[in-house]
């Protein structure tokens, strides 16, 4: 598609080499992208038990709105966009189902919308191909109704990308300007960091092609998104400047650290791999992951030498701008953090799927096409057994913390109380106390400021067996609890906490 020249219109699309236009093509692909739509939202509640508890992060950007524990300790690096998608339901019920399937209706309803941005870029087959191999992976699903931004992202990557190729063919698209900015203020909203890494490629190309209404498009979108968390800066961390640096103290020192291999690692259903001590998975694991690169190259190649490069260009490189800091700047692994690159990536390989598997005449060629299924039906298995693992792994962890907080109020540890040391922030949440830690990257109190309270509050300090208790606290009443140990201070009115 060239500058200046107007995209296949809305509706139109490609039958056997020809164009065809008309209501049945619309209608065709509107069901295609509906119905992977609403099998990524039934997958999720599938496959991902929507009684699963909330896990850490979830716990700290839920408490930021919810009513029924304090508010816990809000990080540097962390932004305020997922309390705010939260709201319309934290906000009055601490229904953990409830927050669920209302995460993964509307995380299939954002999958719908940012596909079909994409309509007249790519054949409708092409977009219900990269919905299909992004909403199948297991990180996609596992997150899909969790509370954590690193899939909104992702649409909001697909959103600004899409329609910046549509607003660059056609300068007088105004919808197109505003998905541009709509899609840089969800992705700044959730991780400003990840919304300037993704829109770089854009922000360079704006600026080469003089397209000064697209460029203000996507700098008002970040600036809006953003303002939030550079006020915060100033209000809670000392500055821009010293939040910047504490986000990257607390991700380990930003600086040249090869984490490729944690990220290989971490397929195995590792949501944090921080050390990445965990053994190499399978080959069966991670050779999607080894694909990936190839196809987009190929992919590459097709639209090169189609003539229609912009449209596979901008996703690819803004896929590689998202990824590179994740992949070479910071030294441990999480799958979530590249679920922005695997959306974007997601339209070239089902481009150069489709183009492998068909002829130019649209009719397919029987053998590659039955490779290329037998290879994605491999794929999908080995995506379920990762996830059906994680589901467990996770949803047993989560139940050890609720039964854990069962036993501390049986204990007498109820609200108002605080709890410190190990795994304090989620065992505080579900016992319903504040959290609070001395040291560490949620360090937000001190050994006098818990003494203190502990003559006014049940306090407790949590640790691992094995491991020795704070200072502060060997003193204290020991009990054991679900895979922890707890010291508990002297009650306030049984003479305070010495």
């Amino acid at each position: 598609m060239t500058q200046g020249t107007r995209p296949m219109p809305v509706g139109a699309g490609r039958r056997d080499g020809v164009l065809v236009s008309g209501r049945s093509w619309r209608a065709r692909g509107e069901v295609l992208l509906a119905a992977v739509a609403a099998a990524f939202t039934l997958l999720q509640l599938l496959l991902v038990r929507p009684s699963m508890g909330l896990g850490w992060d979830e716990i700290v950007y839920v408490s930021q709105v919810g009513g029924d524990a304090p508010a816990a300790f809000f990080s540097a690096p962390r932004a305020r966009g997922v309390p705010l998608l939260v709201w319309p339901v934290a906000s009055w019920s601490s229904s953990t189902i409830l927050l669920r399937v209302y995460l993964a209706v509307l995380s299939g309803l954002a999958l719908y919308l940012v596909l079909r941005v994409w309509r007249g870029l790519f054949p409708a087959r092409v977009l219900a191909g990269a919905g299909v191999f992004f909403a199948t992976l297991w990180v996609t699903l596992f997150y899909g109704p969790q509370a954590m931004p690193n899939l909104w992202v992702a649409f909001g990557a697909l959103l600004c990308v899409g329609c910046f190729l549509r607003a660059r063919a056609d300068r007088f698209d105004r919808w197109a300007l505003w998905g541009v900015l709509a899609g840089a203020l969800l992705m700044a909203w959730m991780r400003p960091t990840d919304a300037v890494w993704v829109t770089l490629p854009l922000l360079v190309l704006a600026a080469v092609a003089r397209h000064w209404r697209l460029g203000a498009a996507l700098v008002t979108g970040l600036v809006a998104g953003g303002i939030q968390w550079v006020i915060e800066a100033y209000v809670s961390y000392g500055g821009l400047h010293e939040r910047l640096n504490e986000a990257s103290r607390i991700q380990g020192g930003l600086g040249w650290n090869l984490a490729v291999d944690d990220q290989l690692r971490s397929l195995v259903g590792r949501a944090l791999c921080r050390p990445c001590d965990v053994p190499t998975p399978g080959p069966a694991v991670y050779a999607w992951w080894l694909v990936l690169p190839l196809l987009a190259a190929y992919a590459l190649a097709i639209a090169v030498r189609a003539g229609r490069a912009a449209r596979t260009v901008v996703p690819l490189a803004c896929a590689t701008t998202v990824a590179f800091p994740y992949l070479f700047l910071i030294g441990y692994a999480a799958p979530r953090f590249l679920l922005p690159a695997y959306a974007l990536l997601a339209l070239p390989v089902a481009d150069a799927l489709l183009h492998l598997a068909t002829r130019p005449n649209g009719r397919l060629r029987p053998v590659v096409a039955a490779v290329v299924a037998l290879a994605s039906a491999g794929h999908l298995v080995m995506q379920y057994i990762v996830l059906d693992r994680t589901v467990d792994r996770t949803t047993a962890a989560r139940v050890d913390w609720a039964r854990s907080a069962a036993e501390l109020n049986r204990l007498g540890v109820r609200a108002p109380c605080l709890l410190t040391g190990a795994e304090a922030i989620p065992v505080a949440y579900y016992t319903g106390c504040d959290s609070g830690a001395i040291s560490g990257n949620n360090a937000n109190t001190t050994t006098a400021e818990i003494l203190r309270t502990a003559r006014t509050i049940p306090v407790g300090a949590l640790s691992v067996p094995g491991h020795q208790a704070p200072r502060y606290a060997q003193d204290w009443e020991l009990h054991r609890l679900h895979g922890l140990e707890v010291h508990i201070a002297p009650a306030p009115n049984a003479g305070g906490a010495g």
